[in-house]
This record gives structure tokens, C-alpha cells and sequence, in this order.
């Protein structure tokens, strides 16, 4: 799971770095005020903190999900990256500001080292009872098809952690809030199409945790 975090923070630096060499793509946006605006309102109702003056997004990451990782290198290696402001909190969790063109861009890149790790689990011969892995368009719902007697037989299981725990930091990037994001992962038998497992996150993790 930490690999994981490394991984999409990584492309969380990439993106940022990428809108501001490109110069943010900012430079016909002016006309398109009342649109911005609409796109504003969407975006206050997502759970995102939109400063409407500089059409900045701002994101809070729980401190929950920076366990096991040094914020202050997070935040060092942000700042140096494009992000403009990146503030660690009292309670540990960490906020990013950025421009929405950033934030688009961000996106797009998590998108890809998700569906580029998910495309891993797939190949990777050491998980061999994982077929096929689906998800819906936001990373809340996914589908793994599974050879079921291989799957319960051996640790494959683990890579479900992997797709929760992403799953959660791009809804939390997209907009969704801490208290509301959910990612619901089935398990599916590969040969009789039944799901015989289903894992929610963050419930799951809380309920080990405890």
C-alpha cells in the first residue's frame, strides 16, 4: 500500500510539474467567466475549496493517509514541483492549492498510473488467480474477476488493498469528501460469474484496525 502512495503522490508531482512548464494552460480561459463560474459551483458541491478570485482548487489529504510517509519531504518535493502553496495542518493531514488547470491535469495523471498499476496486477504472474480487473469512472467501484479456488488459496487478496487505497486518494483529489468517500471492490468467480466477496473501503480498514 505504501509502494502504492508512492507511486500516485509521484504522479500527483509529475502533473503539477507538467502544468507549469506548459504554463498552467491558462491562456484562454479569460473569456469564459460564466463558465468558470458554473464549473465553480460544481465544483463547491464536490467537496472542493475553490478560492474564485485566482480560480485556485484546494485539496486536504487526511493524515491517515500519510501514516508510514515524511509530510515534510511530501511537502518539499510538491512546492518544488509547481504547487504553490502546500500547508501541513494540526491534525497531520496536508493541503494542496493549485490552479484548476493543475488539478485537471493532476487528474489525468493519476488516471493513468492507476489504470497502468491495475494493468500490473493483471500480468503479474505472482497473482495468477486475478483475470480482470473493471472499474466505473470515478476509481469508486471495481470488479475483480478471479479464478476462485486459486484465489482463496494463496495471498492474492492483498492486491485489493492496493485498488482501495487508490481508489480513495483519487476520490479525495476528485473532489469527494473525507467523511463521505467510499470504494466498494466485488470479487467475482471467474468461471460461474458470482460475486463471492465484497470489501468496502474505508469500512474494512477501520474494522481491521480495530
Amino acid at each position: 500500500m505504501k509502494k502504492l502512495f508512492s507511486l500516485l503522490l509521484v504522479a500527483l508531482l509529475a502533473a503539477c510539474s507538467s502544468a507549469e512548464e506548459s504554463g498552467g494552460e491558462t491562456k484562454k480561459e479569460e473569456p469564459k467567466a460564466a463558465t468558470e463560474e458554473k464549473s465553480d459551483a460544481a465544483n463547491e458541491e464536490k467537496g472542493l475549496e475553490v478560492d474564485k478570485g485566482l480560480l485556485n482548487v484546494q485539496i486536504t489529504i487526511p493524515a491517515s493517509f500519510m501514516e508510514g510517509e515524511n509530510t515534510d519531504t511530501a511537502i518539499e518535493e510538491a512546492k518544488a514541483n509547481g504547487i504553490k502553496e502546500v500547508t501541513k495542518n494540526e491534525d497531520g493531514s496536508i493541503t494542496y492549492k493549485m490552479s484548476k488547470s493543475e488539478h485537471k491535469k493532476m487528474l489525468k495523471e493519476l488516471q493513468t498510473t492507476m489504470t497502468e498499476s491495475m494493468d500490473e496486477i493483471k500480468n503479474d504472474k505472482e497473482i495468477a488467480s486475478i483475470k480482470d480487473i473493471t472499474h466505473n469512472k470515478d476509481f469508486s467501484e471495481f470488479t475483480l474477476v478471479v479464478d476462485q479456488e486459486a484465489y482463496e488459496n494463496s495471498f492474492d487478496s492483498i492486491a485489493i488493498y492496493g485498488l482501495g487505497i487508490s481508489g480513495m486518494y483519487y476520490q479525495l483529489f476528485d473532489g469527494a469528501s473525507p467523511e463521505n468517500y467510499k470504494v466498494n471492490i466485488d470479487v467475482k468467480d471467474e468461471a460461474s460469474g458470482k460475486v463471492f466477496s465484497e470489501i468496502i473501503f474505508p469500512d474494512d480498514l477501520e474494522d481491521e484496525a480495530e
